[in-house]
Formats: C-alpha cells, sequence, structure tokens
C-alpha cells in the first residue's frame, strides 16, 4: 500500500465543536458559568448520576476527591504500578503514602491477590485503572474491601459514613464504558475522568469526578466541598459574584484552583451530543484491527465480552518473543513508514520520580513483563478502514522482517 501519515491521536473537533465555542466567547463570560453547569448536567444524565463535578484534569479530580475525603499524611492509597504518573502523583500530593500492586499475569488489571495483602489498617482508599478503557473487575474490589472492613480506622465525616476503604476510580481512558448494562462512573464510589486532548471525549485540557448514587452521600453538600476546594475555598463562585450587589464572598479554607471553564465545557457538551457514535466507530475500529492482526504472535487487549463494554479508548498489543530492544525498533520503524506509535506504559518503578520513593521494578515482574513488548496503535475516529489495513499490513511486514 501507498505510504500515508498517520497520527497517534488527534482531537476529532468538528464545526459544531467550534461554533459552541464561539458563541461562548461572543457571549462575555468564559470561566466557569453556566455551559459549564449545563455540562455538567448532561455528564450525569449520561452516565446516570446525580451529580457531576468538571474541573481541570482528571489528576486533580483525583487528587481533590482524595482531599475530600480527608486522606493525607500517615494514610496510605493503594495503586496499580502499571499507569500513567498521575494516578499515584495525586497520592503523593495529598501526602499519603503510594502503595504499589502488580498487575496480573498476561493482563493489565491490578492483581487482586496482591491488592488482597498490601491492605493495612493504614489504607484509606484503592485507585483502580481502567487501562485502554476497560472497566476493572469492581465487584472483586469490593468483596476484598469487605473481607477488610474490620480493620479500617475511619476519620472525618465521609470516611465515618462509609466506614471501609474508599474505591477512586480513576477513568481517564473509559467515559462511556459498560458492565453489566451500567456505564463507568456507577461502579466505583469515586470516578475520575479526563478530557484530554487525546482522549475519546475532549475539553481540550479538563475532567471530572461523579460519585455513584448512595443514600448515605449528601449529594449537594459534596457537590459545593468539590466546589470549595477547586476555587480556592471561596464561598461564592464567580458567576454568583458578577450579579449586581453580590460581590461580597468568604474564603472558608486556603484551597486549590482547579475548575473547569465554559470554553472547554463548550467543546465537551458538543461533543457528548455524537458521542454513542464515536464508541460504535471506535468499536469498528478494533474489531477491524483484531481481524487483521489475527495471529498466533499479536495478543491484543480484549475490549469486549459477555460483561464488559470497553470505551475503546486505546489499541494494545503484546508481541510474543519480542524482547524491549525490538519492540523499540518495530516503533521506530513504523514511524519511518508514516505511523506514529506509543507506548502504555512504561511501569512506575521504571521513573525516576519514583525509584527515588523507594519503588524497585524487580517488585512488579508482570508489570516489567507486560510493558517490554507493548505497542499501542492508533485509535481514532478520524482513522479510516484502509488506514487501519495499511497500520496492520507495515506491522505485520515489519515483525517478519525481525523475525527473519
Amino acid at each position: 500500500m501507498n505510504y500515508r501519515e498517520i497520527s497517534f491521536s488527534p482531537p476529532n473537533i468538528q464545526e459544531e465543536d467550534i461554533e459552541q465555542v464561539v458563541n461562548v466567547l461572543k457571549s462575555g463570560w468564559i470561566t466557569t458559568g453556566p455551559v459549564t453547569k449545563q455540562f455538567e448536567k448532561e455528564l450525569a444524565n449520561y452516565i446516570g448520576n446525580s451529580k457531576v463535578v468538571g474541573l481541570s484534569s482528571c489528576t486533580a479530580a483525583l487528587e481533590m476527591t482524595l482531599r475530600i475525603l480527608g486522606i493525607g499524611e500517615g494514610d496510605e492509597v493503594i495503586v496499580p504500578a502499571y499507569t500513567y504518573t498521575a494516578t499515584a502523583a495525586a497520592v503523593h500530593h495529598t501526602g499519603a503514602k503510594i502503595v504499589m500492586v502488580d498487575i496480573q499475569q498476561d493482563n493489565y488489571e491490578m492483581d487482586y491477590n496482591s491488592l488482597f495483602e498490601k491492605i493495612t489498617s493504614n489504607t484509606k482508599a484503592i485507585i483502580p485503572v481502567d487501562i485502554a478503557g476497560i472497566p476493572c473487575d469492581y465487584k472483586k474490589i469490593y468483596e476484598i474491601i469487605e473481607d477488610k472492613r474490620h480493620m479500617f480506622k475511619s476519620q472525618g465525616e465521609l470516611q465515618n459514613l462509609f466506614n471501609r476503604i474508599i474505591i477512586v476510580a480513576d477513568a481517564a481512558h473509559s467515559f462511556g464504558a459498560e458492565c453489566d448494562g451500567m456505564k463507568t462512573g456507577r461502579f466505583a464510589d469515586f470516578t475520575c475522568f479526563s478530557f484530554h486532548a487525546v482522549k475519546n471525549l475532549t475539553t481540550g485540557e479538563g475532567g471530572a469526578v461523579t460519585w455513584k448514587n448512595n443514600p448515605l452521600l449528601d449529594d449537594e453538600k459534596i457537590y459545593k466541598q468539590f466546589m470549595l476546594h477547586s476555587l480556592h475555598g471561596q464561598s461564592k463562585d464567580a458567576l454568583s459574584k458578577s450579579k449586581a450587589g453580590q460581590w461580597e464572598y468568604d474564603i472558608v479554607a486556603p484551597l486549590y484552583k482547579a475548575n473547569m471553564t465554559d470554553i472547554q465545557a463548550a467543546i465537551g457538551y458538543s461533543q457528548l451530543k455524537r458521542y454513542d457514535k464515536t464508541l460504535k466507530r471506535r468499536e469498528e475500529i478494533i474489531n477491524l484491527y483484531n481481524k487483521c492482526l489475527s495471529s498466533e504472535h499479536i495478543i491484543p487487549i480484549q475490549h469486549f465480552d459477555n460483561k464488559r463494554k470497553s470505551s475503546g479508548h486505546l489499541y494494545i498489543v503484546n508481541l510474543e518473543g519480542i524482547d524491549k530492544d525490538k519492540r523499540d525498533l518495530i516503533i521506530e520503524k513504523m514511524s519511518e513508514n508514516g505511523i506514529a506509535c506509543n507506548v502504555h506504559y512504561k511501569p512506575l518503578p521504571l521513573l525516576t520520580a519514583y525509584k527515588e520513593l523507594g519503588f524497585v521494578i524487580k517488585h512488579y515482574p508482570n508489570s516489567l513483563k507486560m510493558f517490554q513488548n507493548e505497542i499501542t496503535l492508533p485509535l481514532h475516529t478520524k482513522l479510516t478502514d484502509d488506514d487501519i489495513h495499511y497500520i496492520s499490513e507495515t506491522l505485520l511486514g515489519i515483525i517478519k522482517e525481525l523475525r527473519n
């Protein structure tokens, strides 16, 4: 096939997205305001929860959630070793101790046996990661938490209400994914999404947090806590303050700045209207990849089964019999053919920041094994079927050349 340039994950910005942003720019109100609030309501309706909070990133959503839960110094939060730094960095920002668990053998989900063993009386939260858009086994995680409930030591109002370890999902990849007919956002106690530029639904930069419906929780009170934490602890947002005679406000605590703007929300609100079509096309691309790359030596991550339906965020494959050096060479040769590939992820213990915190990769052998021959192929809605054939044929050709 003829040479072509294929980007890894460009945003699919359409004319209606641009029109929504222009409308906001013309409105005279561009920061957090009516469009953000409408986007939050539409997200909540889409997920099936009462409330969603729009924020500046998924990282901010994770950190704000941990802080609102009263998690900090002396506490422990469990994360997988196979994830992006944001998952663990959010824990570190709060002063809590990062506790890492390996993934399963030949599977990107955290090892649930290891998770069980790592829980102590200081464990306050677990952050599972829905890698590539595939929901974790939240039922299993809840079972583990119940088995360890007797060890939990609650501190503060929200922890007292739960009276157990709290699940805060890193669903940066899995907006729109489903399990047993329910959408992501309704499994974990709290769920954090990313709307970064490379995500299925983007706001340029941005994220959100939601929490599943729980009769023990005061939804409006929690929403207001997120507003305080994301707007410097200010008792009144800018839109409310702008009304005639309503300048007066208070700062209830010296908190943080992590709000979503109406400009961002306008893009997301527009993209949400066509999101089901986006998911459908991603599923079509995944199925075509699976067909084109049908080989006993290429092992794709499984996006769909009888219970789980992925958001199809990443097309991850492991190349059997290929080591790290050859994997890197394959990525280089793919680039020479105009195809941008990636690796998801370099396990955290391989990174300088986490080495300096004392994490050693030999304690996470499954993560290291999966990383060494993993390649992520382009997956986005600008791809044509011909593009998928070109990518697949190029990859198969390079692998064949290396094996000979």
